[in-house]
């Protein structure tokens, strides 16, 4: 059976897009040190996105807006994603692995799994690709958006990106359905 794992990255972040991957693993050419992307270190999901990229059978990066998140809500933005990168792969797959616990709208035959990017290989595949490829995005943006500090925190709501968007106002990446980006936004348009 032709498998696909999918996963997402970027569904908590303030700002950024979500990204997915969807990898079909070639099982003639083994990828060893797979594993949850959060899990790994940033030169091990270096070292692997290479390899998942020469080794799968194939493999798809797809992403949703921060327009379209901020219309959608982020988890129709992120099942939109997945079903992207799905239909992208240049081999059609006979079964998808979806990470998490929600299938996207489509025809194939899927399964949903629970911390999926730890126990299924293909998943763990695509959540390397996902991640890197965002946070690669995230560090382009850093020099783009100076000040935020997007290459440390990648858009995630830490303590620094809080101070950050309070004292430089909202950035044209922010996502502004999310509660404090749109709290900032209403205090700008006060003054």
């Amino acid at each position: 059976m032709l498998g696909a794992g999918v996963d997402e990255v970027g569904r908590g972040p303030l700002a950024g897009d979500v990204v997915t991957a969807a990898v079909i693993l070639d099982p003639q050419q083994p990828i060893a040190g797979l594993d949850d992307s959060k899990k790994l270190t940033e030169k091990s999901r270096a070292a692997l996105f290479e390899e998942i990229q020469s080794k799968a059978k194939s493999w798809y990066i797809a992403r949703a807006s921060i327009a379209e998140i901020d219309r959608l809500n982020i988890l129709q933005a992120s099942l939109l994603a997945m079903r992207r990168a799905v239909e992208g792969l240049p081999i059609q797959p006979e079964h998808v692995w979806v990470d998490g616990n929600k299938i996207p709208r489509w025809d194939y035959p899927a399964e949903a799994v629970v911390k999926g990017d730890s126990r299924v290989a293909a998943i763990s595949a695509a959540s390397i690709l996902a991640k890197v490829t965002r946070d690669r995005e995230m560090i382009a943006y850093d020099k783009k958006y100076p000040g935020y500090g997007f290459a440390g925190h990648k858009g995630y709501p830490t303590k620094a990106h809080m101070e950050a968007l309070e004292r430089l106002g909202v950035s044209p990446i922010h996502r502004t359905s999310y509660g404090p980006v749109r709290a900032k936004l209403a205090q700008q348009r006060l003054f």
